[in-house]
């Protein structure tokens, strides 16, 4: 009986262990495969021409300047969209709004986080753009500011899903001791709700940004294409995101060129990026946890 019951349990362990080890692997052959289809951008083009602010493949102009900080911009203005949007629906939805409402309005949220990217992008085609165009007075409703607005529409279902999970996970007991101490509703979400839950709502954060700064069919859809350097109104002004370009170029580009070579280049900032977003989110939210542990302790 012994024999019999343990191999099950070794069994299920080991897959366990070799789904985890297997991400990680997944993620090495990734980086493993737009390095070596990058890394020749470096040998074969200078350092200064990659940091130019010109980006026209056809004579040989690779400047990633202006995809940089196209993606930076828009990235940024989404976040400024998303992140109250999002935080301020998920603390309705967990603390304010009544069972009956918030049953309906979870799998609504649930279904517009799985909208495709092209649909929401023809919307923005059709109603988006031509509205700025006309409230803004602007030479034309493909900008920067579109892509920005729609970005956070689409990261918005993201921050709101992961931050009411974040916010339902804690315990009922805060809340009462908190309103039995005197605290009003409001004192009671932002003083115990929203810091006990604040690991959560920062990795609601973090993929809010990731999906946004990810996104390609949509925000190609609406920014215009330009591949220009921002000016101080960058927001009103067509520009070009990274993704973007490799989705715009890559089907077109001769294999083993040059220009191929850049686009895999463009590949790896984007993963070196979002690298870096992931690392730090995790970061806090364990430096989070550890604070947690030594007050508690």
């Amino acid at each position: 009986m012994k024999s019999t019951s343990t191999w099950p349990e070794f069994l299920i362990t080991r897959l366990i262990k070799a789904s985890g080890y297997s991400a990680i692997v997944f993620v090495a052959l990734i980086f493993y495969f737009l390095l070596n289809e990058g890394a020749p951008a470096l040998f074969k083009t200078p350092l200064s021409s990659l940091l130019s602010t010109r980006w026209y493949p056809i004579e040989n102009y690779f400047g990633l300047l202006p995809l940089i900080s196209g993606s930076l911009i828009v990235t940024l203005g989404a976040a400024l969209v998303a992140v109250p949007f999002g935080i301020g629906t998920a603390v309705f939805m967990s603390e304010i709004a009544p069972r009956w409402l918030r049953e309906i309005l979870k799998p609504l949220v649930e279904v517009l986080g799985g909208l495709p990217s092209v649909v929401l992008g023809f919307l923005g085609i059709l109603l988006l753009a031509p509205f700025l165009r006309r409230a803004l007075d602007l030479p034309t409703g493909l900008s920067a500011l579109a892509g920005a607005l729609l970005l956070g529409g689409i990261a918005v279902p993201t921050v709101v899903s992961v931050a009411e999970d974040a916010l339902d996970s804690v315990p009922r007991s805060y809340r009462d001791a908190a309103l039995a101490l005197g605290a009003t509703r409001w004192q009671t979400i932002w003083r115990v709700t929203l810091p006990a839950a604040r690991s959560g709502v920062l990795t609601a954060v973090m993929l809010g940004i990731g999906r946004a700064i990810g996104e390609t069919m949509a925000v190609m859809m609406v920014t215009g294409n330009a591949a220009v350097m921002p000016s101080l109104l960058a927001l009103f002004h067509p520009a070009r995101t990274m993704t973007a370009t490799i989705a715009a170029e890559m089907g077109e580009v001769a294999n083993g060129s040059l220009h191929y070579h850049v686009l895999f280049f463009i590949g790896i900032v984007l993963f070196l990026i979002s690298l870096a977003i992931n690392v730090t989110a995790s970061a806090v939210v364990f430096r989070q946890k550890k604070r947690a542990e030594r007050i508690l302790s």
